[in-house]
């Protein structure tokens, strides 16, 4: 192999190759820790390292029984839910899933982390690493509203919501068209849409 080829200076450094040689001309690269926000590489990366810490927790005796098998977490990209029995358990599971996001320099956000729990806990306060984590009585995962009382209210108050928030932003289109049978389509499409999400 020639000395002055890319191959060869891709080969010279073993050390994350911080240098490399494109059409023969030395190109220093500083290599740095993380990834910028909004790289198209950015969630591939996140949902690789998360699949990693998932695969390493040892958690086969926490969450709840569903189907003979345990259900600890439900997770898409960043959204991740904690699953289990009582509040040792699940302030157990949280402070094991902070360490191991700890070991590759992640951190969970303490502000957006939350405590849904069923009536049938009694109150007591919940920490990590020392900090009082809030607790909610709903949230939004996989743009549906989840609540301990399975409630479908607050679900579909919101989603009309969207519906028309969806509606008003092509309301001027709407107006301005004749056709009726497009005018009620485009209506149509807007709400179904805007209803799903």
């Amino acid at each position: 192999m020639r000395r002055d080829s890319p191959k060869a200076g891709l080969m010279d450094d073993k050390d994350l190759f911080p240098m490399y040689i494109l059409l023969f001309i030395r190109v220093i690269i500083n290599v740095k820790r993380g990834v910028r926000q909004g790289d198209t590489i950015s969630p591939k990366l996140f949902s690789a390292a998360l699949e990693n810490i998932m695969r390493h927790l040892e958690w086969e005796d926490s969450g709840v029984k569903v189907d003979g098998r345990h259900l600890h977490h439900l997770r898409l990209a960043d959204d991740i839910v904690l699953i289990t029995l009582n509040i040792e358990q699940a302030e157990r599971v949280l402070a094991e899933f902070d360490s191991a996001c700890g070991k590759i320099g992640l951190r969970l956000n303490p502000m957006k982390t939350m405590l849904m729990k069923n009536g049938l806990i009694p109150f007591a306060p919940f920490t990590l690493n020392g900090k009082n984590i809030s607790e909610c009585s709903s949230y939004v995962f996989l743009g549906r509203e989840v609540n301990m009382m399975n409630d479908l209210a607050p679900e579909l108050c919101r989603r009309k919501r969207a519906a028309w928030g969806a509606f008003e932003n092509i309301e001027g289109v709407v107006k301005k068209t004749k056709n009726i049978r497009l005018r009620a389509r485009l209506f149509d499409t807007a709400l179904t849409f805007a209803t799903e999400t």
